[in-house]
Parts: structure tokens; C-alpha cells; sequence
């Protein structure tokens, strides 16, 4: 399955149904009186977050939905049925935007969670509806009202408690692979990952979900690389850990690289709880990892770790118990920590 996560459709709710003139005809029965029925209303149009899906891919094949339309109403007072209201599944974190791709719609965060964005129009009312005192025959009947019509943006931001970040080739993918279930593509060569990877990690009594995202190069937050795409994926996260690699050349440079793309974006990233984590500790002499350790610390003032991504030691356990209580200390009632996804779900976004 492949990994969308924009789309543009168009949605048009269904038309109510006309209303009928129509008099009473039967034997015996001169001045029978106004008899047409209602039309009925038209189909709205929902949207549904559900945990089962991870793209919009499906969006991608049909951009045009419509609802039914209402019926006509009849004679003997028979009201026309209302047309079904339609119903469209979207993955939850999907944000709902206007044609302009600015204005926000609405956003759907749990599972379950409906929100109505197109109405059906009203139905027509009957001759019947029109009968007075002075118009006992009226020849009125109204037209059902048209349905809204709106072109809309879909937009899925993953929901996550964690985003990983770092440049390409850092090691995110082996790190995710080693904390959770989830069997990312790992090469030795940049921009392994291509799509948002997402792995449920569990350590002691906590759990949460941790996103990757490919890697961040020099002017990424205006659409340089893959960056500019996927940063959007983490703007849901209470946590943001930042991995470097420490045989690079220049790994503060490479650092500063990342704070200063996260602050450019905006959306509030640079606020967030960060920790800084240097990978492949095990290519390099213990003595000097440890005092690159401790100028990151004193450089960036953040909580400094050193592991090796490919060996869940003691030190990946004592950054993962760091990440939980960071959580703890920062989770709002709005955001809890409650894993929605498994490790194995976004290897197919993969595929």
C-alpha cells in the first residue's frame, strides 16, 4: 500500500426532492382538495476517523463524491424518502481543509469521530402545504433545494507521542527498528526512508507511539529535500528527539541543521520538549564520545544521550524511561499517551 497524505476531492450533497401538486381524485368525491406530498431532503456528507487506515491513498483514485438525492413527493400526501447521507473514512489526524488549502475545516483526531461538512438540501413542499381558507385549490408545489458543493483538502498529520528526527543517514530507521516491531527499510545510503514510519515502543509500565520521518536537510521547512513534506507529521507530537550522528563531520553544524529547520517551519516546533541523541557511539573511541556528550550538554543545555541504534543496551532502556517521564511531565488532557497503531501497521506504507 502506498503512502498519501494530501488530497484534493470534490463533495456535493444530494438535492431535496420535489414537492407534488396533486389533488384528491375519487368517485363520489367532488372537490377532493390538495393532496401533494413533500419531497425529501437530500444526503449529507461525513467524515469518520478510523484507526484502520494510515493513508489517503484511496483519494487519489476518485476525487468526486456525491450523496443521493431526496425523492419527489407523491400523491395521497406521500412524502418523498430522504436520500442516504454518505459516509467517507478517512485515517484519524486527518485535517480537513478548505479548496484554498488554508482554512481549516475541521479535524479529526479520534476514532469514531464524525463531523458533517456538506449538507443535503431541503425537500420541496406539497400543493398540500400551500391549502388556506382563501386558496383551497392552490396550484404551488416547490422545488427541492440543491446541496451543497465544496472542494476540500485532505491533510494527514500522523498521530503520534514521539517524532524522531536527524539528518539522512543518521540511523532513525535502525533505531526504530531496534525499539519497536516495525521493519522500516534500513540501507547505508540517505533518504532510506521515503515515507513516515510509525512503531509502538513499550518499556516498564508506559508506551508510546514514535514517529519517523525522512531526513532533514539544509532548507527542508521551504521543500528542499523531503523534509518540507513530512514535518507536518510531527507537529502532533509532545516530544521531539533529535538524532546525530557523532562520525559525522561536523555534528554540531549537523545539529544546528535541525533546530534551525524545526524554528523556520514554525507551527510551534521549536517549542516543544526536546532531547538530542547521539548514534553510533560504537564507531567511535569511548573517550571521545563521552566529551562530545558533555559539550552537547553544555552547548545546548537539553538532555544529552549517547547509544548505538543497532543494540538495545542500557542506554537505549535509560533514554526510553527519560522519554516516558518527559511525556508524563508535559501530557495534557488533550493529548494523553495512548498508542493508536502497532508496530507492524506503516510497514506497508513502505511497500
Amino acid at each position: 500500500m502506498k503512502f498519501l497524505d494530501r488530497a484534493k476531492i470534490f463533495l456535493k450533497a444530494g438535492d431535496g426532492g420535489n414537492g407534488c401538486l396533486s389533488f384528491r381524485r375519487e368517485k363520489f368525491i367532488e372537490f377532493g382538495g390538495p393532496d401533494g406530498g413533500d419531497g425529501g431532503k437530500g444526503g449529507d456528507i461525513y467524515f469518520e476517523g478510523t484507526d484502520r487506515l494510515n493513508t489517503l491513498i484511496d483519494y487519489r483514485y476518485k476525487q468526486h463524491f456525491r450523496a443521493e438525492r431526496g425523492g419527489n413527493g407523491g400523491g395521497a400526501n406521500r412524502s418523498g424518502a430522504g436520500g442516504d447521507d454518505l459516509i467517507l473514512k478517512v485515517p484519524t489526524g486527518t485535517e480537513i481543509l478548505d479548496g484554498s488549502g488554508k482554512n481549516l475545516l475541521a479535524d479529526i483526531t479520534e476514532e469514531g469521530q464524525r463531523v458533517l461538512i456538506v449538507a443535503g438540501g431541503a425537500g420541496g413542499r406539497g400543493n398540500s402545504r400551500f391549502k388556506s381558507s382563501v386558496n383551497q385549490a392552490p396550484r404551488r408545489a416547490d422545488r427541492g433545494t440543491p446541496g451543497e458543493e465544496l472542494e476540500i483538502w485532505l491533510q494527514l498529520k500522523l498521530i503520534a507521542d514521539v517524532g524522531l528526527t536527524g539528518l539522512p543517514n543518521a540511523g532513525k530507521s535502525s533505531f526504530l527498528a531496534t525499539v519497536t516491531s516495525a521493519k522500516p527499510k534500513i540501507a547505508d545510503y540517505p533518504f532510506t526512508t521515503l515515507t513516515p514510519q510509525l512503531g509502538a515502543v513499550r518499556i516498564d509500565d508506559g508506551e508510546f507511539v514514535l514517529a519517523d520521518i525522512p531526513g532533514l536537510i539544509e532548507g527542508a521547512h521551504g521543500g528542499r529535500g523531503l523534509g518540507d513534506k513530512f514535518l507536518a507529521h510531527i507537529e502532533r507530537c509532545t516530544l521531539l528527539v533529535h538524532l546525530i550522528d557523532i562520525t559525522g563531520e561536523n555534528i554540531f553544524d549537523d545539529c544546528e541543521t535541525i533546530l534551525r529547520e524545526l524554528k523556520t517551519y514554525g507551527c510551534g516546533l521549536e517549542e516543544k520538549p526536546q532531547i538530542i541523541v547521539l548514534n553510533k557511539k560504537d564507531l567511535v573511541a569511548p573517550e571521545i564520545a563521552a566529551d562530545l556528550k558533555e559539550k552537547f550538554r553544555q552547548k545546548y543545555g537539553k538532555n544529552v544521550h549517547l547509544i548505538s541504534a543497532l543494540k538495545r543496551d542500557d542506554n537505549i532502556t535509560t533514554l526510553l524511561r527519560e522519554i516516558i517521564r518527559l511525556l508524563r511531565e508535559n501530557v495534557s488532557s488533550e493529548n494523553n499517551i495512548s498508542p493508536k497503531l502497532n508496530g507492524e501497521i506503516f510497514e506497508e506504507a513502505a511497500s
